[in-house]
């Protein structure tokens, strides 16, 4: 699960710089600069503020961030069949300017796999 980058595409897409961020969430920009590079984790409080200052909901960023690989191995051949309809299922949910970069990001953190 890549929650950093997908909190990068959903600022980036809103026209924010990272300074510009963290200046409204009371957090460094070393931070939050290890956060989208996948360096450190988001505490409760950490995330709470990130959306709030990017307007979007917290259980969103955290199912765009999954993975295929976040579904134990018991589950595989269940996650298999339905990862396809669950992204897509993602993407009517937001709005179409975000689309195009959040696509990028999900592509791109499946590349790693």
């Amino acid at each position: 699960m890549n929650i950093g980058k997908i909190i990068k595409a959903i600022r980036t897409q809103a026209g924010m710089t990272q300074a510009e961020l963290c200046s409204r969430c009371s957090i460094s920009q070393t931070s939050m600069s290890q956060i989208e590079n996948g360096y450190k984790k988001t505490r409760e409080m950490t995330m709470a503020k990130i959306c709030r200052a990017l307007n979007i909901s917290e259980s969103l960023i955290y199912i765009l961030a999954m993975q295929i690989a976040d579904i134990p191995e018991s589950k595989k051949e269940l996650g298999d069949m339905l990862w396809p309809t669950l992204q897509s299922l993602i993407l009517q949910l937001i709005s179409d300017e975000f689309k195009t970069s959040l696509v990028k990001a999900i592509m791109d953190q499946q590349d790693v796999i």
